[in-house]
């Protein structure tokens, strides 16, 4: 019996090694990821250089009433100082959107007096204002 043990343990015996399970491969190295210039806006090309800049963000117009309508805009701060200076802000708690809205409220004015009086000069109904048209040949007219 010795001799089975020593046979067991000796240099002769046949040790089977206990199964192991594959290693798993490593994952592979993440890809690098292509960087896009990402491309600026036209508000901070403006912003960057320090210049005043408004836009036209979205237009609402009612479907059953055209006369109705509303304006988003959108702004940068170079804008908002600028009507500060020129006056557009009333009170020291009035916010930008205020500011924002009387001058546009202004520029809604101007654009309906200016149509308006075009209206007027045309029609020769105001006193003091006419229009007179002469032919100066070739289809050519002056208006004065």
């Amino acid at each position: 019996m010795l001799d089975k043990i020593k046979n067991w343990f000796g240099k002769d015996a046949k040790v089977n090694p206990a199964p192991t399970a594959p290693r798993p491969e490593a994952p592979p190295p993440p890809k690098a990821k292509t960087v896009k210039a990402v491309e600026k806006t036209e508000k901070e090309i403006a912003t960057d250089k320090g210049e005043p800049w408004v836009s036209i963000v979205k237009l609402d117009i009612d479907p059953e009433n055209l006369h109705q309508g509303s304006f988003e805009l959108d702004w940068n701060d170079k804008f908002i100082a600028d009507l500060v200076r020129s006056g557009y802000m009333i009170k020291k708690d009035d916010t930008d959107a205020e500011i924002i809205d009387r001058w546009f409220q202004t520029i809604c004015r101007h654009v309906v007096m200016e149509t308006y009086e075009q209206t007027q000069a045309m029609s020769g109904a105001t006193p003091g204002r006419w229009t007179q048209v002469r032919d100066i040949g070739d289809g050519r007219s002056e208006v004065s």
